[in-house]
């Protein structure tokens, strides 16, 4: 990625004033690493919300381990803990934490690229090199392009959008804020429409919509977003698509949906809010 790495450390008095957490053990450790509970180090902090890793926890290496307030150990454990309600959630919100103190995203413009006439950027945006831009095109404030991104003609980006390697992003759709796509993804491609002819032969049916992607969705690697023939397929606000998903033609999903990898939408389908794939 194009951003610069750097080490972070943590008291573990911070981190439990982070997470609303209670310590039992030694307070005085400082912690430098993020791990799970069968990899963990020294110096490193992980946590336990699935029993099943139970039988991991009492050898464990790690300096530090995140457990439930409801858990009852069987063995001594050698590492501090902290207690907190859900560790799940608490472990999240420390990796958010070290994620934005970890990572600072890159500005301007890496050469060759290029940018077609007519369009629009914001302010404080990354064009990793060998991305095309086309003309016409309306890109928000702190937009991550990354290198070989194609964006056609007369494209619509929200601030804070990240577009990873390789995607493509086809002329006409609207791509919302805070929203992610990963390297080798397709949005806007051609729907599967084809008319049989009298000979058995195929006319294609030509794709004169877009895609309209709402803030806040996700699209994983390598997945396609295929573009209505009329209108628009649309994924709304919040929804979470895995890598390798098909959604064809004039689907809809509704809010805050996931779907997980290899799944295949037909055409015209629609997926209602909060659904599970």
């Amino acid at each position: 990625m194009a951003k610069t790495q750097k080490k972070i450390t943590y008291s573990l008095q911070e981190i439990a004033q982070l997470i609303n957490g209670e310590i039992v053990g030694k307070t005085d450790l400082l912690i430098d690493k993020l791990s799970n509970i069968r990899e963990a180090e020294a110096g490193s902090i992980t946590f336990l919300a699935n029993t099943t890793y139970e039988k991991y926890l009492y050898n464990t290496q790690a300096s530090a381990v995140i457990i439930a307030k409801n858990f009852q150990p069987k063995y001594p454990i050698s590492a501090s803990l902290i207690i907190v309600q859900d560790p799940y959630v608490a472990f999240n919100e420390l990796l958010n934490t070290y994620h934005s103190l970890q990572y600072i995203p890159k500005t301007g413009v890496e050469e060759p690229s290029y940018l077609g006439k007519d369009t629009t950027i914001g302010k404080k945006i990354y064009r990793g090199a060998f991305s095309y831009i086309g003309d016409d095109v309306n890109i928000g404030d702190s937009v991550q392009i990354y290198p070989h991104v194609y964006i056609g003609d007369q494209v619509v980006i929200g601030a804070n959008t990240i577009i990873y390697s390789g995607a493509r992003i086809y002329p006409g759709c609207q791509i919302g804020k805070n929203c992610i796509i990963h390297a080798g993804a397709v949005i806007g491609s051609d729907g599967f429409g084809f008319m049989q002819q009298n000979k058995g032969d195929y006319r294609k049916i030509v794709h004169i919509g877009n895609v309209v992607l709402r803030d806040n969705v996700e699209i994983g690697a390598n997945t396609t977003v295929d573009k209505a023939t009329l209108g628009s397929t649309t994924i709304h606000e919040g929804s979470k698509i895995d890598n390798l998903v098909q959604i064809a033609h004039n689907v809809t999903i509704g809010k805050n949906t996931v779907i997980a990898a290899l799944t295949g939408i037909a055409g015209s389908a629609s997926i209602g809010n909060n659904c599970i794939l």
